[in-house]
């Protein structure tokens, strides 16, 4: 069975001014955000990796620039967040494991061949950086076993900021789309792994990429820091 990666990319991605679609983005090696994930993921798992982008809006600038892949739409992209672009991804995911990534990640290309091994386990995994704990971003916890425990922008004490690129196993899949589906529609989709870890009893391990790069693009100097690297 092939791995399935889901890209979620249907946000308006405001905050960086930009009419197009944040993943459109082009980066100063001339690709775009979304054609760095594409050659990151064909680079890591060969040319039969599945992927599904979750679109929403102006979808077909997005379809028109990647027409082999198959397509999710989040007809409610104005109204929900990614909770709900991942709910529908997984839902249209076959039976295996999935990997997933927002759309908007410029990252190393040796981050996946990182995954490879807890993929190859079908171990669920969150992508994490310890290097730096930011207030506006996603951070983590751990428990006693080092598993992850909480998840979420306002977590206190965190020990590292998620990145944005996880795998969700075969096993566990079940659980996280019963959690999406009680979310609110405005709720980040890792409210739904809080609950699958609190409720179902789901084992998240970090994955660390602190020595690697992976920068989310929301701000223009963001993405002036993504350039750094490519």
């Amino acid at each position: 069975m092939s791995l399935q990666i889901v890209i979620l990319a249907a946000g308006m991605g405001s905050r960086l001014g930009r009419s197009l679609p944040k993943p459109l983005t082009e980066l100063g090696d001339g690709r775009s955000i979304m054609q760095q994930q594409h050659d990151n993921i064909r680079s890591a798992f060969g040319e039969d990796a599945r992927i599904t982008t979750v679109v929403g809006y102006r979808a077909e600038t997005i379809v028109d620039a990647f027409p082999d892949v198959d397509y999710v739409y989040n007809a409610r992209y104005d109204q929900t967040n990614t909770s709900q672009s991942l709910l529908r991804a997984l839902k249209a995911s076959g039976r295996g494991g999935v990997l997933w990534m927002n759309g908007d990640v410029v990252f190393d290309p040796r981050v996946l061949g990182r995954a490879v091994a807890f993929i190859e386990r079908d171990q669920s995994f969150v992508t994490v950086n310890t290097a730096k704990v930011s207030d506006e971003e996603v951070k983590y916890t751990v428990t006693a076993e080092g598993y992850i425990n909480e998840l979420s922008k306002t977590v206190r004490g965190g020990i590292g900021e998620a990145v944005g690129i996880n795998y969700i196993s075969s096993r566990d899949k079940k659980a996280l789309i019963a959690q999406l589906g009680r979310v609110d529609d405005q709720d980040y989709f890792e409210r739904g792994l809080e609950l699958a870890i609190a409720e179902n009893g789901v084992l998240l391990e970090p994955m660390d990429i602190s020595d690697l790069y992976a920068v989310e693009v929301d701000f223009a100097e963001d993405l002036e820091r993504a350039n750094l690297f490519v």
